[in-house]
């Protein structure tokens, strides 16, 4: 079973830091594109980062110059670095993967965390 675990979610104070991070486990032959999305309430899920296999990174207008999404391969893990947060920030964080598994034959999948919540509030 190939999963993704987010941890870093917390609450601060507008103009505060928190850093994301998101680790791939299981039978994992390769993983391709990673990033973040988010869900505030009320809102639809939106995309804020992308970090493809290859190096090249999409990110969202909103949080452009505010986070920065990174990656470490050795490690399969995916991180987003969220400064200067705003209220508008304030949302449930999910990293995505894409993954080819490897059990008994290769698989490609599209592969979600749970989500870790942050909270911007004064």
């Amino acid at each position: 079973q190939v999963q993704l675990v987010e941890s870093g979610g917390g609450s601060v104070q507008p103009g505060g830091s928190l850093r994301l991070s998101c680790t791939a486990s299981g039978n994992i032959f390769e993983v391709y594109d990673m990033g973040w999305y988010r869900q505030a309430p009320g809102t639809q899920r939106e995309l804020v980062a992308v970090f493809t296999k290859r190096g090249v990174i999409d990110i969202a207008d909103s949080v452009k110059g505010r986070f920065t999404i990174s990656r470490d391969d050795s490690k399969k893990a995916v991180y987003l670095q969220m400064d200067s947060l705003q209220p508008d920030d304030t949302a449930v964080y999910y990293c995505k993967a894409e993954i080819v598994a490897h059990d008994r034959d290769y698989m490609y999948l599209d592969v979600w965390g749970r989500g870790t919540l942050v909270t911007v509030t004064s």
